[in-house]
């Protein structure tokens, strides 16, 4: 299963592993990443262990590491959590952990592939995301990648003493039959 890959263009997706614990709580403890992140606590190997084993390994959550090709050096990683099979949805998060990797267009390839995958492999019918308001370099990469806003959430969050504002954005899947309402 871990031989499982999506191809982009600049990247491609893999499954994320165990071994890819100490990358990621390193990438989540980076101060740019964690600053765009409502869970703000500092992540631990013990935190990431168990957010596999519950998260992870019962199917709860899909998430991948994205690799610059050529290099195979691993630069972020993007995930769906909150997947319910009742309503035939997820939600959408990403980060870049390597900062020598943002700003170079790797978001947007990464979100039109993962939710490709959502809706093709899965058959989901939406994909769902949170963002702070004023992260609006991600905004602008969601809404390339179709993404668009469908609430703002007012004085949603409070962190470090500060109440922060948050966009819900939606896709719905693009290929589905009916293009009415209903549920299958």
């Amino acid at each position: 299963m871990s031989e499982f890959h999506l191809q982009g263009e600049k990247i491609y997706l893999r499954l994320m592993t165990v071994e890819d614990t100490d990358r990621i709580v390193g990438w989540r403890n980076n101060s740019r990443v964690r600053r765009n992140f409502i869970y703000q606590k500092p992540f631990t190997r013990e935190g990431h262990l168990a957010w596999i084993r519950d998260q992870v390994d019962t199917g709860k959550v899909v998430q991948f590491i994205i690799c610059e090709k050529g290099t195979d050096r691993p630069v972020g990683s993007v995930y769906f959590r909150d997947i319910s099979k009742e309503h035939h949805k997820a939600e959408y998060g990403i980060f870049i952990g390597e900062d020598d990797a943002v700003g170079k267009g790797i978001g947007s390839e990464v979100c039109r592939l993962a939710c490709g995958y959502g809706f093709r492999e899965k058959k989901w019918h939406k994909i769902i995301l949170r963002a702070f308001s004023d992260n609006k370099a991600a905004i602008r990469s969601y809404e390339k990648a179709g993404f668009e806003q469908e609430a703002y959430l007012r004085e949603e969050v409070c962190i470090d003493g500060v109440y922060r504002d948050v966009v819900l954005m939606g896709l719905l899947n693009p290929d589905r039959a009916d293009k009415t309402p209903g549920c299958r």
